[in-house]
């Protein structure tokens, strides 16, 4: 962990516009957790005289830009498949069995539209100790909202999923994979991951199982770390998943929730969008 004059600290969070700082309390052996450029040289200018030498810095951008997790820059092989979950649940109960014959934990990204439909579907997740993630209350563009209603589309879903299953979700994926410096923002703001993806199966456009499955386990950007793209509700998902499972696993990656794959802390962003470790 580096160590810096506390003066450095705040210059370089200017520069390089960290979102979120955990600075460790030395009179009180406790931390605090501060969210935004403002917030971080007001909160810290209050705190002279009583903050610890280390300093966990975690940036979300890249040059001026605010950016998602698209991937995660490990050497291990290890990969994440993930699926949006906004439709229908008709092929819910195969993907599970599927899920469950390979002992493949995976995440769901929700709409609360969903969530409100579908409740026996979510206990079912959490049960089976699968990642619960965001996806908005309503599937809107969140690009076109104000930060406030941006806010308030992931807390409906947090607080629902919350009362529904005692779940404290973390993980948030915009609705179109649309997002603004502002939506990322948000998203920290209300303690949330924002999440992409790397490797995109286009089940949404129909494609057939075989396709699918090619389009996975022969994509360009499929390495140590990516996250697959996936929907609850395509046509073929749940055909294909069987043999792509089968097909990631005989080249030798392990399949992880999204949670256990991503970096907490001490990391930033490269221009693709990938969490490098400082």
């Amino acid at each position: 962990m580096r160590q810096k004059s506390f003066f450095t600290y705040v210059k370089d969070w200017i520069r390089n516009g960290v979102t979120k700082v955990r600075l460790s309390l030395a009179s009180s052996h406790q931390e605090i957790i501060i969210g935004g450029q403002l917030a971080c040289i007001v909160v810290c200018a209050l705190l002279i005289g009583h903050l610890s030498m280390e300093v966990v810095e975690v940036s979300s951008s890249y040059g001026n830009r605010e950016l998602p997790i698209y991937s995660v820059g490990i050497t291990e092989k290890k990969i994440s498949i993930s699926f949006d979950a906004a439709w229908g649940a008709e092929d819910f109960p195969k993907i599970m069995e599927i899920l469950d014959k390979h002992q493949v934990k995976a995440t769901f990204f929700m709409t609360g539209e969903w969530v409100e439909k579908y409740p026996d579907c979510v206990k079912t997740l959490v049960e089976k100790g699968h990642d619960l993630g965001n996806h908005s209350a309503t599937h809107p563009d969140m690009t076109k909202l104000s930060k406030e209603q941006q806010k308030n589309q992931i807390m409906q879903v947090h607080n629902a999923v919350k009362k529904l299953t005692g779940y404290e979700m973390e993980l948030f994926r915009p609705p179109y994979g649309a997002y603004s410096n502002d939506v990322i923002r948000s998203c920290y703001e209300v303690g949330y991951f924002p999440i992409q993806w790397d490797v995109d199966s286009l089940d949404w456009k129909d494609l057939s199982a075989a396709d699918i499955i090619k389009k996975v386990c022969k994509h360009k950007s499929l390495g140590p770390g990516s996250i697959i793209l996936c929907h609850n509700g395509a046509k073929h998902t749940a055909e294909a998943l069987d043999e792509m499972l089968t097909n990631l696993k005989e080249q030798g990656y392990e399949l992880v929730p999204i949670s256990e794959l991503i970096m907490r802390e001490n990391y930033h962003m490269d221009v693709t969008g990938m969490q490098v470790a400082d």
